[in-house]
């Protein structure tokens, strides 16, 4: 990435920006949206005793997802109907299959109390997902502390659900597999604490690394046609990008799916220990 292109601005001179610059300052954080050709929009800036509290472009998409989601509930089951139609249907059909297929299979009958959860973290994950791909948007879930907080929210959600189920001292006593001889407690005792942060963890990585991932190779495809300086390879680059923009719904999707099945299947291994 250590390519330069030449951009020129105002009516001067030519300034040099590196490619990787460019292709992370569009996925990462920052405390303005970029409104090309109209500029840049600043967000407050707020620091409340050495702590900063800034509003930041991803905690928009984040407080956007958020009144989305509520509203396209809301006016989809405005109308309580027999046999619900258009996104009503669409959504209940996702709804009843994460239930069925998905949840209850992993954490049995005691993990309907833990429906509203799950089905929400699925929902909010797809909608910062799906935003990302719109013009001016961005990917809230590209960001490790996004992620990082809902991982978070999901450990203690795992913790709680078996302390809800066994009591607190059940609940540690299933940490540590039963029968285990006691000289080997030493060994297993850590390893099985350590075991409860990693499973989250791995969900805050994976999210992190697939949603930031599409952008950069979409971003790197339209790139090529600055590197090479040539209009004839843009044709293939923006074929490419279009490609990759069409398989980041599927991912936007996947990844949703695949955080909420993770989480309700540790969820399901808190709940029912194997012994």
């Amino acid at each position: 990435m250590g390519i330069a292109y030449a951009a020129t601005e105002g009516g001067g001179h030519g300034e040099e920006h590196s490619i990787g610059e460019t292709i992370l300052h569009h996925v990462q954080d920052s405390h303005e949206f970029d409104l090309w050709p109209l500029g840049h929009l600043p967000l407050p800036e707020i620091h409340l005793f050495g702590i900063d509290f800034s509003i930041t472009k991803h905690l928009v998409m984040m407080w956007i997802a958020s009144v989305l989601l509520v509203a396209v509930f809301r006016l989809a089951f405005r109308r309580q109907a027999a046999v619900p139609s258009g996104i009503a249907n669409m959504l209940e059909a996702l709804v009843v299959y994460l239930r069925d297929e998905v949840i209850l299979p992993n954490t049995g009958e005691a993990g309907r109390r833990y429906l509203p959860f799950l089905l929400t973290t699925f929902f909010f994950i797809l909608f910062c997902n799906l935003l990302g791909l719109i013009p001016y948007g961005a990917t809230a879930t590209g960001n490790i502390t996004v992620t990082a907080a809902l991982a978070l929210i999901a450990l203690t959600m795992i913790q709680l659900s078996g302390i809800k189920e066994h009591g607190l001292k059940h609940h540690l006593q299933n940490l540590v597999p039963h029968g285990l001889p006691v000289w080997l407690l030493p060994i297993m005792l850590p390893v099985e604490i350590l075991g409860q942060f990693t499973k989250p963890f791995a969900l805050c990585v994976r999210l992190y690394a697939n949603m930031t991932a599409g952008h950069i190779v979409i971003l790197s495809f339209i790139s090529m046609i600055f590197i090479f300086e040539s209009f004839l390879i843009s044709p293939v680059a923006v074929g490419f990008a279009l490609f990759i923009n069409l398989l980041e719904v599927f991912i936007a999707f996947l990844q949703a799916y695949i955080f909420t099945l993770l989480t309700s299947l540790f969820m399901g291994m808190s709940i029912h220990p194997q012994h």
